[in-house]
C-alpha cells in the first residue's frame, strides 16, 4: 500500500510514512487546538487544516523520513503518535478550560449564572465564561496562534521523538500538575468577581442586621447584577491579556511542568 501511494505521490516509501505519522501527530493536537479544533467547525475544515499543518511541520524536521523497523510496528508507532499530540493538544485546550472556569465563577458569584450562551461550548454555560471564551480565542488567533502552534508542533519532536512513548509517570505527573495550574488559573481570572461578592454579601449581611424588616436580598439582587456587568467591563481587558500572556508560555513549553 506505502510503495503505491509513494508512487502516486511521488515521494518514497519512508517520507511517506513519516508525513502519515506527523500527520496523525497535528490531527490529534488541532483537534483540541483553540479556534481551530471547536466543534462548529466542519470537520472538512478541520481536515483540511490538519493536512496544511501537517505539511508544513513535515518539512520542518530535519529528518522526516520513517524506515522500515521490523521491531516496532508502524501502527503501534500511529498510536504514540496520537496519544503524544492529544497531550500536546490538551495542555492548550486547558488554558481554554481555565477561561470558561473563570467565567462560570464570575456568573455565580454576580447571581448571572442563569444567563446562558449558547451555541459556543457543548454544555450550556453562563453568558459570561462564552463571552471570555471567545474573546480569549479572537485574541489568541489575532495575534498568530497558527504561528506558534506550528512552532509548538514542529518543537516537539525535538522532546518527544517520532513514535517514541514517554514514560507514564511523566505522564501522570504532568497531566495532575496541568489540571491543578488550570483549576488555580481560572480562579485567580475570577478573583474581582469574587472580592466583589464577598463585599456585597458583608454589607448586605450587615444592612439586615441592622433593619430585619428591610428585604434587603430584593433590592441589592439588582446592584449585584449591574456591579458584576460593571466589573466585567473593566476587567475583562485586563483577563484577556494576562490569560493571553499564560497561553503563549503554554505554548511554549507544552510539556514542562507549572512553576
Amino acid at each position: 500500500m506505502f510503495q503505491g501511494l509513494a508512487a502516486i505521490l511521488d515521494l518514497t516509501e519512508a517520507g511517506l510514512a513519516g508525513f502519515i505519522l506527523v500527520f496523525t501527530r497535528i490531527g490529534a493536537v488541532m483537534a483540541l487546538l483553540p479556534g481551530f479544533g471547536e466543534r462548529m467547525i466542519p470537520a472538512r475544515v478541520k481536515l483540511g487544516l490538519a493536512l496544511a499543518f501537517g505539511t508544513v511541520v513535515w518539512s520542518m524536521l530535519p529528518d522526516p523520513l520513517v524506515r522500515p523497523d521490523p521491531e516496532r510496528a508502524f501502527f503501534l508507532m500511529m498510536l504514540i503518535e496520537a496519544a503524544i499530540g492529544l497531550l500536546l493538544g490538551l495542555a492548550i485546550r486547558l488554558m481554554v478550560l481555565a477561561l470558561q472556569l473563570a467565567g462560570s465563577i464570575a456568573a455565580q458569584s454576580t447571581a448571572l449564572a442563569q444567563i446562558f450562551g449558547a451555541g459556543a461550548t457543548p454544555d450550556p454555560m453562563p453568558a459570561i465564561g462564552n463571552i471570555l471564551m471567545l474573546a480569549g480565542v479572537t485574541l489568541a488567533v489575532a495575534s498568530g496562534l497558527h504561528v506558534k502552534a506550528a512552532l509548538l508542533m514542529a518543537r516537539s519532536y525535538e522532546i518527544l521523538p517520532m513514535g517514541l512513548a514517554p514514560p507514564a509517570a511523566d505522564v501522570a505527573a504532568w497531566g495532575t500538575a496541568r489540571v491543578a495550574q488550570a483549576f488555580a488559573l481560572g480562579f485567580s481570572l475570577a478573583a474581582p468577581f469574587v472580592i466583589a461578592a464577598f463585599a456585597y454579601n458583608l454589607a448586605l449581611g450587615a444592612i439586615n442586621k441592622a433593619m430585619p424588616q428591610l428585604m434587603v436580598a430584593f433590592i441589592g439582587a439588582p446592584a449585584i447584577t449591574a456591579g458584576g456587568l460593571l466589573i466585567l467591563m473593566l476587567a475583562a481587558p485586563v483577563i484577556l491579556t494576562y490569560w493571553n500572556g499564560r497561553l503563549d508560555a503554554t505554548l511554549l513549553d507544552p510539556l514542562g511542568l507549572p512553576r
